[in-house]
């Protein structure tokens, strides 16, 4: 007899898990459902414990368990986020974002091929320059007036303080693009989701004595006129990439290899230097990390690539009663 497929369990951040699938956050999960209803595949939703985003072994109980921005490590689980780009997603055996495996990958220009980087790259800001698409609800009116080649400050909150993945506080970072712009303005934009805890950094990097100007428009707006994007490892950075904007970040991240760092205040200067001057492949750059790191929950090889995914994490197709 055979034996039935194993159940997927996903572990979502709702209070109230009754209406997930009317959540915009929560798209992939909505095509993974999708995707074990067309295989008559059993899934539950339910309500993440919080100390799954806490870095841990996960036992193994013949399920396959998928955490929302989890940080889960173990036989059967598997930590799910946006990756930078609204409808890219990581799905890691390690965790997410600055703590997904990709951070121990390092891109080699040579290795990419060029003319499918060049196509991905012309794709890409297609599908999010044109109409002006961001993780977060923009303004649609245009700013027109901003300043160019400006050093681009995003702040994100204390989210990746929480987290371990910077020690520079947020004021420290405005103070040093400020005091190292060497003749450029400064622009600050501050976390939407965050607009208190960064509008006491800008008040503290203020009194310090830096000089900069607030925006709160469209963030393709101000990555179209800026020269370089500066935060601790704001998904900002990834999208000045879609306008050929090189980075700076002074926190960990795990696309260290597409940007430059600056560890502590004083370094912003070289950093700025080196970020303005350095030979940046962008195309190449956003193809190798997206293709092969994260997965496009639009691409048409989506559910391929999700399954080998949930093989890394001891379920191959095989277990689903799938074919190979």
């Amino acid at each position: 007899m055979t034996a039935p497929p194993p159940e997927i369990v996903f572990h979502i951040n709702l209070a109230d898990v009754s209406g997930w699938r009317r959540n915009r956050r929560l798209g992939f999960f909505t095509r993974v459902a999708e995707i074990c209803e067309s295989h008559a595949l059993p899934f539950s939703v339910i309500r993440r414990d919080p100390a799954l985003t806490q870095p841990n072994h996960a036992a193994s109980d013949g399920k396959l368990h998928l955490v929302e921005d989890g940080r889960c490590q173990g036989e059967g689980w598997l930590n799910a986020a946006v990756a930078y780009l609204l409808g890219f997603w990581h799905l890691d055996p390690h965790g997410v974002l600055a703590d997904s495996s990709a951070r121990n990958a390092r891109f080699t220009p040579d290795a990419v091929d060029g003319d499918k980087a060049a196509s991905y790259f012309k794709a890409l800001r297609q599908r999010y320059i044109k109409p002006r698409l961001s993780r977060y609800n923009q303004p649609r009116t245009r700013n027109a007036d901003l300043a160019p080649g400006a050093i681009a400050v995003f702040l994100q909150g204390n989210t990746p303080y929480r987290a371990g993945q910077c020690d520079v506080p947020m004021q420290d970072i405005i103070l040093a693009a400020c005091r190292g712009a060497d003749g450029r303005p400064v622009i600050v934009k501050p976390h939407p989701l965050s607009v208190m805890e960064c509008a006491r950094a800008m008040a503290k990097a203020a009194d310090a004595g830096a000089v900069f100007d607030l925006f709160d428009g469209n963030i393709h707006d101000l990555l179209e006129s800026c020269a370089v994007t500066v935060s601790a490892n704001s998904a900002a950075a990834m999208e000045g990439f879609l306008h050929r904007k090189p980075a700076i970040l002074f926190g960990r991240s795990d696309f260290a290899s597409l940007v430059t760092r600056a560890q502590h205040p004083d370094a912003f200067p070289a950093a700025l230097q080196a970020a303005l001057t350095a030979d940046w492949r962008f195309g190449k750059m956003l193809y190798w990390y997206f293709s092969q790191h994260a997965l496009d929950t639009t691409a048409a090889d989506f559910e391929d690539r999700l399954f080998s995914r949930f093989a890394q994490a001891g379920f191959a197709r095989q277990c689903f009663g799938l074919a190979p």
